[in-house]
Parts: structure tokens; sequence; C-alpha cells
């Protein structure tokens, strides 16, 4: 009992000595960089050292067959699911999870408990709808079907089977009826109200099956509402009823037009097809025109396709601008952008460019990434701040110029984070968030000769902020943090810090070449698959050729400080002609190479760059520079391009 009381003595100590180490920082130590302390999983036959999928790497699917109505009177979603789920996995698994988001609005939610008094995240107690609904919950496993009893915990529902779905290939097939009344605000997804009528915008609007996977097995992590979606892909296959007088535009392919559009409708969306300048499919002074419309009285139901995705959602309103164009694509092959907007939100300087921003980030997108898989996008005005789904993003409608230009960049390059790329949000906001934010920022750069590179907007200060450095040194929260786990006034560090994080290694640790190679790399091998964040860290090091272990440990696991100094200038024998000698010293514990201008006497100029291994036996370096005359001034990071929380020691001169 002694040898276990002090035992516990010592584990206690070292928990003490290691937090106290984390927040003093004070001393830099190359031990904490340079030595093996950062251990990335090693490579196995599932994943590989190199950063892509191992010889036997698998992953489960799910297709999804939906039939949903939309009943305006009680603002309600009824409808059934048919899921047919694979086990791909060397497991046997004798239960399925599947997740129900919507009870995030059940009274009593996780969501509710955990949701700050003054916070206005999505789980008020005022906004409580009721969550799901479910019915007749049945599953089919081969010739044997039976009715089960769900087990369900907040936005969580166990289904224990009756014999276990064999491993590496079996599959099954779960039913069920469900209902769920759709609350105004779900800060996702809601209802906006204009002048000719409400703007549904749908989403997380069916049951569906939980990513099982070989990391953590079931991912039953709760929807709280900050951590998003881990969502594994299948075939789509979904039908909306609504009533008569509306359009719905969905994820995927609409496979019946001429039931549910007008002969104008659908011979105007032909020549867009063909356009690279936005057509009119419904302008502004027809949207109340009846001959726009295939519309009787009662209800028409849509039916939409979508191959290989992960998620869909759905738009559904009366009397909305709908505009598109083509867009193109490396292959050669087309695909359509799409807006649908209400007439408040009409003009050139706000929605009426929406598809000439939709179509210009796609193409960016898919010229430097991957090619966009799909073969429509569409961005929907409505009350949502901004919010993706698969062939479909949800904007504000009174966003206008750089702000709509920022939102719908943003939004739709989710379609390759993390829809194409399909990380967990829900543990890794950054791995979506923030790569995204991060290949935003370069299409900023190459949309229309940089219209908007220099424009004051929300996104630039928040999720652009490369120029802002100095938030993400306050911060306390690691980028690692779970997605829930962050303050949640600090998580936009998700987005700009990872993005200002990405950018230093292109610009400066790097170069462009060879991290523009590995990102795409890293795109290609993990397109409809399931990465981990050490899955991206090992295939950046590999394509790029080189080790950048001390960057991931100290950006993405630590809040440390940068903070580089010029602390001396002498010269050999005090002559300048035998070369001078700049002391420079690394004050805090982060580490990046070392950029100097240095001025001589005769204003000649030179900026010099050293590699970070400079600080591997210590945080000071002296660099021997070959010199004719005296320096009159050395800058460090004369360009700031690093996150030097102290400037003030950055400059020496005579």
């Amino acid at each position: 009992m002694k040898k276990f009381f002090l035992s516990c003595l010592v584990i206690a100590f070292s928990f003490v000595l290691f937090a106290q180490d984390n927040q003093k920082n004070e001393t830099y130590n190359p031990h904490k960089l340079f030595t093996e302390n950062f251990n990335p999983p090693r490579g196995n036959e599932f994943r590989s050292v190199k950063g892509v999928p191992g010889p036997k790497y698998w992953q489960n699917s799910a297709g999804y067959l939906i039939h949903a109505t939309l009943d305006e009177k009680d603002t309600s979603i009824q409808g059934d699911v048919t899921i047919t789920y694979t086990n791909n996995s060397p497991d046997d698994l004798d239960y399925i999870w599947l997740e129900l988001e919507q009870n995030i609005f059940l009274p009593g939610s996780r969501s509710t408990a955990t949701t700050a008094y003054s916070s206005d995240a999505v789980a008020e107690k005022d906004n409580t709808t009721g969550g799901y609904h479910l019915q007749n919950v049945t599953v089919i496993q081969g010739q044997n079907t039976y009715s089960i009893t769900p087990v369900i915990t907040d936005t969580r529902m166990q289904l224990r089977l009756q014999t276990p779905v064999k491993a590496k290939g079996d599959k099954i097939i779960i039913k069920m009826q469900y209902s769920f009344y759709m609350p105004q605000n779900g800060r996702r997804y809601g209802r906006q109200y204009t002048k000719n009528g409400v703007i549904y915008q749908v989403a997380q609007w069916y049951p569906r099956v939980c990513v099982y996977d070989d990391q953590v097995g079931w991912n039953t992590l709760p929807y709280l509402d900050l951590g998003e979606f881990y969502c594994e892909y299948g075939d789509y296959e979904y039908y909306i009823t609504a009533p008569a007088n509306m359009i719905v535009y969905g994820s995927g392919d609409l496979q019946n037009p001429a039931e549910v559009l007008s002969p104008k409708v659908i011979n105007r969306l032909a020549t867009a097809a063909s356009s690279d300048k936005t057509v009119m499919i419904i302008g502004p002074d027809e949207i109340n025109d009846p001959s726009f419309y295939h519309a009787g009285k009662g209800n028409l139901t849509w039916h939409f396709s979508m191959k290989n995705t992960r998620d869909v959602a759905w738009v559904a309103g009366k009397s909305m601008i709908w505009d598109a164009a083509r867009v193109n694509l490396p292959s050669r092959h087309k695909a359509m952008a799409m807006s649908c907007y209400p007439i408040e939100s009409a003009g050139d300087s706000a929605w009426g460019r929406s598809t000439e921003y939709l179509k210009a980030s796609m193409e960016i997108y898919s010229k430097d990434l991957f090619e966009y898989p799909w073969h429509n996008a569409i961005s929907s005005a409505g009350l949502v701040d901004g919010m993706e789904y698969p062939g479909i993003i949800f904007d504000n409608y009174i966003k206008k110029k750089s702000s709509l230009w920022f939102l719908i960049a943003h939004e739709i390059g989710h379609d390759w984070f993390p829809m194409i790329v399909g990380s967990n949000e829900r543990r890794y906001m950054w791995l979506d968030e923030g790569l995204n934010t991060y290949v935003n920022y370069i299409a900023t750069d190459l949309f229309n000769n940089g219209e908007y590179v220099n424009a004051p907007a929300y996104f630039e200060k928040g999720f652009f902020a490369s120029r802002d450095y100095e938030q993400f040194m306050t911060y306390k929260d690691p980028l690692m943090t779970m997605s829930d786990a962050m303050d949640m006034k600090q998580h936009y560090q998700f987005y700009g810090k990872t993005a200002y994080g990405l950018n230093l290694l292109r610009t400066v640790v790097v170069g462009k070449e060879r991290f523009d190679y590995a990102f795409r790399k890293y795109v290609e091998a993990w397109a409809f698959k399931h990465p981990t964040p050490y899955d991206f860290f090992n295939c950046i090091n590999n394509a790029a050729g080189e080790d950048l272990n001390w960057f991931w440990k100290e950006w993405f696991f630590t809040t440390w400080k940068f903070d580089q100094a010029i602390t001396n200038v002498t010269y050999v024998d005090n002559d300048p002609a035998k070369g001078s000698l700049i002391t420079i010293t690394n004050n805090g514990q982060m580490i990046l190479p070392v950029i100097m201008r240095i001025t001589q006497d005769d204003g000649n100029t030179e900026t010099i760059k050293l590699p970070v291994e400079i600080w591997q036996r210590g945080g000071t370096w002296v660099y021997h520079y070959a010199t004719k005359n005296k320096i009159q001034k050395v800058i460090l990071d004369p360009d700031n391009q690093l996150p030097d929380t102290n400037r003030n020691n950055n400059e020496w001169g005579e």
C-alpha cells in the first residue's frame, strides 16, 4: 500500500511538472522539438507511414433511399428511410449505431445542458422542438426480417441485432419511419421569411449510420452543435414532396424534371449548361409568373439522385430568383453552378454575382486540388449564416460584395474538405475548416485578378487571418483540441491559425512548388476516404521531402509563442572586411526559419534565410555574414510574414 501511495505521488508530481512546463514556456528547449517525443502512429496495413491508405485499407458504406414530405402547416418533415449498410471491416458487428442530430432539440439534451446561458448557440431552451419521432424500426438480414426496439441516448441510437453483420462485405438493411418539427433557426438549417414566402433550408433531416473505422471503432461522439459531422459514403436516392407552388433544389441530379419543371425552365437550364455567363432561369420580374412553374394545387414530388456522397440536403421555396452557368472542369466534363435567392437579395453588388462566385471557386479548386466529382452545385440564400453540404451550400441572404465572395468560396470549398476528403469534423475541426480556409485564401488571390484580395471583410479578420497572427498567439487551446471542447470565443482559430500555419509552410518553410505538390497528393490519396491528422502530417512530410514533425507539434499540439530577436552584431577581429557576426536569439519555444534583411553602410542590402535546423542545439545562433563594410541595419522578418509576438527586438542598427 505504501509503494502504491508513493507511486501515486510520483505520478501526480509528474503531471504538475508537465503542466508547469507547458504554462511557463519561458526558456527555449530544443529537446521539445528535436527528440522523439512527437510520435505519430507507425504505419500498418491499413494506413501507410507514407500518409496514404495502406494495401488493406477499408471503410464501410451506407446507401440511402429516403421519402420525405414538407408540411407547411406545422413546419414538419415526415418521411421514411431505408439504409443499406455494408460492413467491409475485419470485425463482425453485433450492433449498429446511428446519428439522430434532430435530438439536439430535445428538452434536456446534452447540447442544451452544455450551452452557456449567454450563448446564442442552437440549443437554447426556448428553441426546443422535440427531436425525432421514430416508428417501425425494422432490420432485414438475408431472409430474416424483424422489428427492433432502438436504444436511444441523446443524439445516438443503437440497434442490437439478432445476428452480427459479418466482416468483409456482409450487408444489412435498416428501415424506419420518422418525423420532426423543423425549428426556425437550426443554425445549420432553418426557415427564412421573405415578402414572397418562406425559404426552407433543410439538413440533418434523416437518421444516418455512424462511422465505424480503424481508429476508434464506432464514432459515437454526441452532436453538441460546434463539432460538425463524420459520415460514411454511399449512393442516395431521395424524394421530396412539397407544395406545388414551390421549387425544390437538392444535392445531386434531378431525375424527373418534366414532372416538376415548366418547359420554359427546362429550356433555360439547357442554355445555361453551355454558357460561361450567368443565365437567368427565373428572373426578378418572373418569380410570380405561373408559366415558370409546373404547379397546380396540392403537392409535387421531386426525385434526386447522388452517387458516392456522404450526405445530401435540400431547399424549398416559392418566388425565388434562379440563375445558372456552366462550370468548366479539367477533364473537359461540364458541371452546373446555380443560385436561388429571394428578390430582397437581388442586385449586381449582392446575389446577382452568386453564380459567378460559385463557378469561379469550383473551377479553381478543380484545377488546383481535385476535380469536382458531381454534376451540380447550388448556392442557396436564406437564414443560415453559412453551411455546406455535398452539392449545395446555405448562405446568408443579406451578404454582399466581398463578404458574399468569401462566404461562397468558403462554403463550396467544403465540398473538398470534408465532402471529398472525408475527415472527422466532430473530432478534428481544423482538418476540414482549416484546410478549407487555406485554399479559400489562395482562391481569393486568383479570383478575377485579385478583386477582393485587400477587401475589408469579416472573413479576412476571422478566417483569412494570415495578417492577424497576434490573435492566434493569445489562444489557450491547441488546435488538436476536440471540436466541442474548444473555447467558444476562440474556435475560429480552427480556421485562421490552421490556414496561417499552412501558408507559412508554403511560403516560408517548404516552398510553393513542393508544398502544393504534397497538398495535392494528400487530396488525391484520401478522396472519398477517412484520413486522420497523422495521415495528413505523414503525407505532407513524405511528398514534400521534409521532416516537419517539429512544426506539426508546435503549431497543432501546443500554444507556444514565437519571438526571435537580434541580440548583437560584431565583426571578426573588429574588422568588417573579415565578416560580421550576427547573434540571433529564439526567446519563445516555437521555432521557424530566420529571415534577415541586412543593410551595409554602402547601401548594399541582402535578405538571408536560415533554416530551422540552426535551433537544433540551443536558442542562440551566431551567423557569420561576409561583409566589406560595417552593417548599418539588420531587420528580422522584414515583410512581417512570421507570428512574432515582440517586434521591438527585431531590429538592430547603429
